[in-house]
């Protein structure tokens, strides 16, 4: 089944395609106007461009022959078959697999991701807690949602499974994610939890989302004696099979979006991620990211600004782009609307760990952004193991100095 076969079969499931007296009559996919199919011989003909131009079966002409089949007999007798609409059901055996074993599974996988971290050498003073030991903490408490003190329960009852060799005091837990130092082994760690499904992921979606912290602006002091709170924004790259993330930048609230897709791309392919195909929104249009994809050898599918113009400028890639989304909008719609797998893994990682921020500094509240999304990894590494039967392994260690 082709492209336009499947894409007719989505036609004929949504509805409205109308038999009139001079053919039927077949929305657009996307809600922009209809298109005519008329009998033609023994086919279709159809008014869209993709037909007209190419003189090949489009999706339209696939959607009627799905919607309706005719078949005459030789005594003149015609069957009507009418298609049903298509359903894709629920892996309940897997899901419900993977959530009544997320907790226990979520502190094995953690222990493993952590225990490659190189512990930096000590000559002298009091004997420190390993860094392993802190990393695990810090990820199960931002995992947990649980305030540091009452965090210290938890500690307790992985120092008593092994997964940790001294559970810490609960402060500890705070100074040690407040480290600038420990910034770069999340991000080592965030790439190991999405290694194991490198060889699933070939279109990708980029975006950021804010999450609050609990810190207030400057102006809404001075204006308001309270305001409003300052945020962080996460900046991600995910695979729009698994939602898993592949590569991801944290910056302040008034970072631009623009300026991160580069070194997202760059990061998920240093990882060894093949992209075929990378979406964004309007903020990421411009020259340089549709050249960025393109070095990767993948396919900028992000929609132009209504000001936005053909002119090269040197830029033949531009043009091409831009004459592509012009003539072909409801083809270039289907690979684009994969970008909302980004938005629902924000809903994941807000509803399942929360949109605030616990820390009260930047650095530690960017380490603990960083520990939401390197939790979200693991459980989507746990669904994943369940769904596709894969066993997450973490092999490379991470040097903690």
């Amino acid at each position: 089944m082709d492209g336009r076969q499947m894409r007719g079969m989505k036609l004929a499931d949504i509805g409205g395609i109308a038999e009139t007296e001079k053919g039927w009559v077949v929305p657009s996919q996307f809600g922009n106007g209809a298109y005519l199919v008329q009998k033609k011989d023994e086919g279709y003909v159809c008014s869209c461009p993709d037909c007209q131009m190419r003189g090949v079966k489009c999706k339209h002409q696939w959607a009627v022959t799905y919607k309706i089949e005719r078949k005459t007999d030789k005594d003149g007798n015609t069957t009507i078959t009418k298609t049903t609409k298509v359903t894709y059901g629920q892996d309940w055996k897997a899901y419900t697999q993977a959530q009544t074993n997320e907790v226990e599974l979520f502190d094995k996988l953690l222990s493993d991701l952590v225990e490659g971290v190189d512990e930096p050498e000590q000559k002298m003073g009091r004997p420190r807690l390993r860094t392993k030991d802190l990393l695990f903490c810090s990820i199960q408490k931002v995992y947990s949602q649980l305030s540091s003190r009452r965090a210290r329960t938890l500690y307790n009852h992985s120092k008593d499974r092994e997964h940790i060799g001294k559970a810490p005091n609960y402060n500890s837990i705070n100074i040690f994610l407040n480290r600038e130092d420990v910034t770069p082994i999340l991000h080592k760690l965030l790439t190991l939890t999405a290694m194991p499904l490198k060889g699933i992921e070939q279109d990708f979606a980029v975006d950021s989302s804010g999450f609050r912290t609990t810190n207030f602006t400057e102006y809404a002091r001075y204006k308001y004696k309270r305001g409003t709170h300052e945020w962080l924004k996460a900046h991600i790259m995910v695979g729009v099979k698994t939602n898993v993330i592949a590569s991801a930048k944290v910056t302040d609230g008034n970072a631009s979006d623009m300026p991160q897709f580069e070194p997202l791309v760059m990061d998920a392919y240093n990882n060894g991620f093949e992209m075929r195909e990378i979406s964004a929104d309007k903020g990421y249009s411009s020259r340089n990211n549709h050249g960025v994809a393109q070095r990767f050898d993948a396919r900028a599918y992000i929609p132009f600004r209504k000001n936005a113009t053909g002119s090269s400028r040197g830029c033949i890639l531009w043009w091409k782009a831009f004459n592509y989304f012009q003539l072909h909008q409801e083809e270039f719609m289907e690979h684009y609307h994969k970008r909302s797998n980004v938005e629902s893994t924000f809903m994941m990682i807000k509803q399942k760990f929360g949109d605030g921020l616990k820390s009260k500094k930047f650095v530690s509240q960017k380490n603990e952004l960083l520990c939401k999304l390197i939790a979200h990894n693991i459980v989507v590494l746990i669904h994943e193991m369940f769904e596709l039967g894969i066993e997450p392994e973490f092999k490379n260690t991470t040097n903690s100095t």
